[in-house]
């Protein structure tokens, strides 16, 4: 990189080889936040880089990122991040998760020649943003936005994800703009089932915005008030990734909208990527045929 180019987004996590497990079978995925987030970012049109850790082999997901126009800066490892998603019932929240093998840490060097306007981290377990890099972020001038499982998630022993005490937590939210979580991981982090108090709980430790999934929608917390939308999915064949759509799409409206709108676009986004699996392909046209359908908000487009 030779310039620094001034993105709307920058969307950054490690590829995910996933192993996609349920009542219905079992299936094989280029996953990953970065990857579901960027397509989602970049399909609303906006314009977007995406940073990853990968190893070589998996490069056909840098191909198919740059092919709808994102600029991708990979970085190479031994292993690529793989990742076991056993989902045993129809609830998308109710996964067991492994992680077998990681494409370690990133740095900040890695972000040096890049400027957005929103930096969208999206990371998968702990440890793979250190708070060096959060800390390199916040210098910038831009939104800093970010998804808790990267930081609420550890590895055991036998490589199964479990939702540990995080005892850095007020040093990282402090720096957070917009946080992106599920029902599972505000209760884990804040010991609150109530969604609308968990969400409370966790704008008190710094982030601005609260954008809190469940399993029938997405609740925002903005500014002291709260936003809901439901999702109006006809199936759940691409369930995966659904967080990491959500939250990319919700920005990529948030940057010129306010949260009342850009919740109506993200619920709409995130409701179509459920019914296909892999990341979100649908044009703009077609969300906004599915938002005068489903949401009558009468948004004017």
């Amino acid at each position: 990189m030779n310039k620094k180019e001034l993105y709307d987004i920058v969307i950054f996590g490690n590829y995910t080889k996933d192993t996609i497990i349920t009542t219905s079978g079992t299936r094989y995925l280029d996953g990953g936040g970065f990857n579901y987030g960027a397509h989602a970012a970049r399909m609303l049109g906006l314009n977007v880089a995406a940073v990853t850790r990968l190893n070589k082999e998996d490069m056909r997901v840098v191909q198919k990122l740059q092919s709808i126009g994102i600029d991708v800066y990979p970085f190479f490892t031994p292993s690529s991040t793989h990742m076991v998603l056993d989902y045993p019932t129809s609830d998308p929240d109710d996964r067991i998760l492994r992680s077998p093998a990681s494409a370690g840490s990133f740095t900040p060097d890695q972000f040096y020649d890049l400027e957005a306007k929103a930096f969208l981290i999206n990371g998968s377990i702990r440890g793979e943003i250190p708070l060096d890099v959060v800390e390199y972020l916040r210098k910038k001038d831009s939104i800093l936005v970010a998804d808790l499982q990267g930081f609420i998630r550890v590895v055991e022993p036998d490589f199964t994800l479990i939702h540990a005490p995080w005892p850095e937590k007020e040093k990282y939210l402090s720096m957070i703009d917009v946080l992106k979580t599920d029902a599972v991981e505000a209760e884990s982090l804040t010991g609150e089932k109530d969604i609308n108090k968990a969400a409370e709980l966790i704008s008190r430790l710094g982030p601005k915005e609260i954008v809190l999934t469940h399993r029938d929608g997405i609740l925002v917390l903005a500014n002291g008030e709260f936003h809901e939308a439901r999702f109006h999915n006809k199936s759940l064949i691409g369930r995966s990734g659904r967080g990491d759509t959500c939250i990319a799409s919700y920005m990529a409206k948030r940057l010129s909208e306010p949260p009342e709108v850009a919740i109506i676009w993200s619920a709409a986004v995130t409701s179509l990527k459920m019914e296909k699996e892999g990341p979100f392909l649908r044009s703009v046209p077609e969300v906004e045929a599915f938002i005068q359908l489903e949401y009558n908000r009468g948004l004017e487009f």
